[in-house]
């Protein structure tokens, strides 16, 4: 296997300086070289564990740091945590940073042959979110949150005020579900009451607190919409 990567290497390596041809199939190596193929697929083999085949051969995914094929761009997430190990997350977002998002592997082009699927079996893509992962350029996968984006936008204004305004929405939300549960769970407590349980005024308190907490839930739901769709701006305005 080693002889075969290093005979690969050998004819289609490439300096990862040099410039990238996204339009050809190709995988870009942790030892920063590129091998350019006709055919990249990303399978599971029999035992469950992934594998890349790269014209028909197997390539390790641990020596894999991103791969281009007809499916998509993709990104090895093994390095995001202790545990980890080798996944890949699709490219959704390009740009001056790039959004990778992880795709189970009941979604083609993994589980299916793609060539043969119907479109329609694809998931459609979800919006941003912070379960979600980014770079710049062809640097390492960072999760997608407010303190690393803080860091790599502060060159960006407007950028900045987008992603502080996002913050806010998800410190707002937040505070707003914490507030429904501890009212549901009042509401819970008047109604598991030894004393007074079914009286009218207990009734109504515990009601009145079962809602408001539905309620409270409900605009958290919102305003982490709200948040999410603040955060996406954030990347467009940064990605012009």
């Amino acid at each position: 296997m080693k002889k075969l990567l290093i005979i690969a290497m050998a004819c289609y390596g490439l300096s990862a300086r040099a410039q990238m041809r996204e339009s050809r199939n190709f995988l870009y190596l942790y030892s920063d070289s590129i091998i350019y193929a006709k055919d990249i697929k990303l399978r599971p083999d029999f035992s469950g564990n992934l594998r890349i085949l790269v014209d028909s051969r197997s390539v390790p995914i641990g020596q894999v740091k991103f791969f281009n094929s007809r499916d998509g761009f993709f990104a090895n997430t093994r390095k995001m945590g202790i545990m980890r190990t080798g996944e890949f997350a699709e490219r959704i977002i390009e740009g001056r940073i790039n959004v990778f998002q992880e795709r189970p592997l009941s979604y083609p082009p993994f589980a299916y042959d793609p060539y043969h699927v119907p479109e329609t079996y694809y998931a459609p893509t979800q919006s941003i979110n912070t379960n979600m992962y980014y770079n710049i350029g062809y640097a390492d996968l960072k999760k997608l949150n407010y303190a690393n984006l803080n860091r790599d936008m502060a060159n960006n204004p407007q950028s900045m005020d987008m992603l502080a305004a996002y913050r806010r929405s998800k410190i707002v939300s937040t505070s707003l579900y914490v507030a429904g549960a501890a009212s549901i769970a009042g509401a819970f407590a008047v109604y598991m009451g030894k004393k007074n349980a079914y009286s009218t005024s207990s009734f109504t308190i515990g009601v009145g607190l079962g809602a408001l907490g539905l309620g409270l839930i409900t605009g958290g739901y919102l305003k982490t919409h709200s948040a999410k769709q603040k955060l996406e701006n954030a990347i467009d305005i940064y990605n012009k």
